[in-house]
């Protein structure tokens, strides 16, 4: 257990060392979940990367989240930017205290951890290399224009998602890429829930971004 670095529990696990180069992955978990949940993912995504892993300090109904919500698919606003704000601060911090680099980070988030990772790149645009977002929606919209220049972006969404219409997912992708992100929208014949194939799937796009050269 690490010290509460913004006022997060959390998990960091270093990776394999002597390899700086390689991305440190920034795992957010979904409604209900906590900082060992996404860990196995994470090392099935790039085995050997730093992982630095937080637990939501919101609670609904017991289950950790990383912002509040008013109804399903109804998000408190000022709390979710309240809360971006405090992850990025995060992530800056445990860079320092963990000595990685944070212009290196690859955000990999499901559901409301894939929505706040979402945010995250919306209202602070260099906080992140990279992101992998399973089941994710549009947080917010813009109301100021969102440069995004090169960011790779994976967008994971189920075609029978019953939380998730498909005409959100796909306008979270075109706010992304409208922003000057390279997006891949992937589509499964899926739920809610990731399937076996999206991971393999999702390393291999992964490992293509470069950050192993």
């Amino acid at each position: 257990m690490a010290e509460l670095i913004e006022g997060f529990q959390h998990r960091f696990d270093p990776g394999t060392p002597g390899q700086s180069q390689w991305p440190t992955l920034l795992m957010l978990h979904g409604t209900g979940g906590n900082e060992q949940d996404l860990l196995p993912l994470g090392r099935m995504l790039w085995p050997g990367a730093a992982m630095l892993s937080p637990r939501g300090q919101v609670l609904e109904r017991g289950m950790p989240r990383f912002f509040r919500r008013l109804a399903e698919g109804v998000f408190d606003l000022e709390d979710l930017a309240l809360r971006t704000d405090q992850l990025g601060r995060f992530i800056g911090a445990a860079a320092q205290q963990y000595a990685f680099d944070a212009s290196r980070v690859v955000a990999v988030g499901f559901s409301n951890g894939a929505n706040v990772a979402a945010s995250l790149m919306l209202r602070q645009p260099t906080a992140l290399a990279g992101a992998i977002l399973y089941r994710a929606m549009v947080p917010f919209e813009p109301t100021s224009p969102v440069h995004l220049p090169g960011t790779s972006v994976w967008l994971g969404a189920g075609r029978f998602d019953p939380i998730i219409p498909a005409a959100n997912a796909e306008r979270l992708g075109q706010l992304l890429a409208e922003a000057g992100a390279k997006v891949v929208m992937d589509w499964r014949e899926a739920g809610h829930h990731l399937t076996a194939e999206e991971i393999p799937d999702t390393a291999r796009w992964l490992a293509g971004l470069g950050f192993g050269t």
